[in-house]
C-alpha cells in the first residue's frame, strides 16, 4: 500500500469531518427559541418566581456560553474546541462541561452496545451462513422465517416484551437504570455484576433483534457466493467441504458484513436511544435525548461530532483493512 493512497485517505476524512462538523454546528440553530431563556423561564415557572429581569439573566448567560458573539465566531470557536474535544459548558446542567457529560456516559454506552454488537454479528453471520449452505442440518434451513421476524422488531417494541415478561411477570431482572438504587459505584465484583445484571434486558433486546439482521445479510452474500466459479472449481479438486464451507464460502461472502460491522462499531458511541430511554439506561442515547429535549447545543455538538469522527474512523481502518481480509484487493494504481 503507497504512502500516496494513504495521503488521500487521511485527506478525504479531514474533509469529511470538517463538512460534518459544520451540519453539526448549523443543525442545531435551525430550532426557535433560545435555549437560555427557555430553561431560565422553566426555572423560574418550577420555582414560582417571577419573571422580573429574565431578560438580564438571559443576556448574561448569553454572554457566559457564547451565544451572543456573531454566528462565525461562534462557529470559528466551535471548531477549535472540537480540535481539542472540548464542547464549553452545558447549557441544562451549567456548570457542568459537555465533556464531562459525555465521557461519563460514554462507558455504559460502549460496554453495552460493544458487547451487544459483537456477539450478535458473531451469532448471525455463522447463523447465515449455515441456512445458506445446502449440506448444512436441515433444521438450519427453517431459520429464514424467524430471522426474517426478527430483523422486523423495532429495539423498544421487544425491549417493552422482555420488561413485561422477565421484570412483572416473572420479576427476576429490574427494570430499568444502570445499577441498583442506592448502590454506591467502586471497582468490586458486587458492583459489576449489579450492572451486568441492569445491563441485560437491555442488551437482549439489541441482540435478539440483530442476529436476525445479520442471519439475513449472511445469507444473502452465501446464496451468491455460492454461484462462483471457484466455489466449482473447488468441490471439482475434491476439498473437504469444511475447507470449502471456510475457506472458500465464508470468507468470500463475509468481507461485506465486515464493512457493515465496522459502521456499527462506528454508531456504538451514539447509544441506542430508543432502548437507553426505555430501559432509563444511563448511556450517551438516554444524554442526547435529555439534550436535545433541553435544546443543550454543547452537548449535542460534542455527542453528533464523536459519531461523526468514530464512523470516519471506522471506515479508514476497514478499507486499510480489506487487503489484509482479501488478497485480491490491492490499493494501487493501474
Amino acid at each position: 500500500m503507497k504512502a500516496g493512497y494513504l495521503v488521500k485517505r487521511f485527506g478525504q476524512f479531514l474533509i469529511v469531518l470538517w463538512g460534518a462538523a459544520t451540519l453539526n454546528f448549523m443543525l442545531p440553530r435551525l430550532a426557535s427559541g433560545n435555549p437560555v431563556r427557555e430553561r431560565l423561564l422553566d426555572a423560574l415557572a418550577t420555582g414560582g418566581a417571577q419573571q422580573q429581569g429574565v431578560e438580564e439573566m438571559v443576556r448574561a448567560y448569553n454572554k457566559e456560553f457564547g451565544l451572543d458573539q456573531p454566528l462565525w465566531v461562534q462557529y470559528l470557536t466551535y471548531l477549535w474546541h472540537a480540535l481539542h474535544l472540548d464542547f464549553g459548558y452545558s447549557i441544562t446542567n451549567y456548570p457542568e462541561r459537555a465533556s464531562s457529560l459525555i465521557f461519563a456516559a460514554l462507558p455504559w454506552t460502549i460496554g453495552l452496545l460493544l458487547v451487544s454488537t459483537v456477539l450478535a454479528f458473531a451469532l448471525g453471520t455463522i447463523l447465515g451462513a449455515l441456512i445458506a449452505w445446502p449440506k448444512a442440518p436441515a433444521v438450519f434451513h427453517y431459520l429464514v422465517v424467524p430471522m426474517m421476524a426478527l430483523s422486523s422488531i423495532p429495539y423498544y417494541l421487544l425491549g417493552l416484551v422482555l420488561v413485561y415478561v422477565f421484570a412483572i411477570v416473572f420479576p427476576l431482572l429490574p427494570v430499568s437504570g444502570g445499577y441498583g438504587i442506592g448502590t454506591i459505584p467502586s471497582l468490586s465484583l458486587p458492583f459489576a455484576l449489579d450492572i451486568a445484571k441492569h445491563s441485560l434486558l437491555p442488551a437482549l433486546s439489541i441482540v435478539i433483534v440483530a442476529i436476525g439482521f445479520w442471519a439475513l445479510g449472511m445469507r444473502g452474500m452465501m446464496v451468491t457466493t455460492e454461484g462462483e466459479d471457484f466455489m466449482g472449481f473447488a468441490e471439482a479438486k475434491g476439498l473437504r467441504e469444511r475447507r470449502i464451507f471456510l475457506h472458500y464460502a465464508v470468507r468470500n461472502a463475509v468481507l461485506p458484513q465486515v464493512t457493515a460491522f465496522a459502521l456499527s462499531l462506528g454508531h456504538i458511541v451514539s447509544g441506542s436511544v430508543v432502548v437507553e430511554v426505555v430501559f432509563g439506561y444511563p448511556g450517551i442515547g438516554s444524554l442526547l435525548f435529555r439534550s436535545i429535549a433541553g435544546l443543550d447545543y454543547f452537548v449535542i455538538y460534542g455527542i453528533v461530532f464523536m459519531v461523526v469522527l468514530s464512523i470516519a474512523l471506522a471506515t479508514i481502518i476497514v478499507d486499510l483493512t480489506y487487503p489484509l481480509l482479501d488478497p485480491r484487493i490491492a490499493y494501487r494504481r493501474a
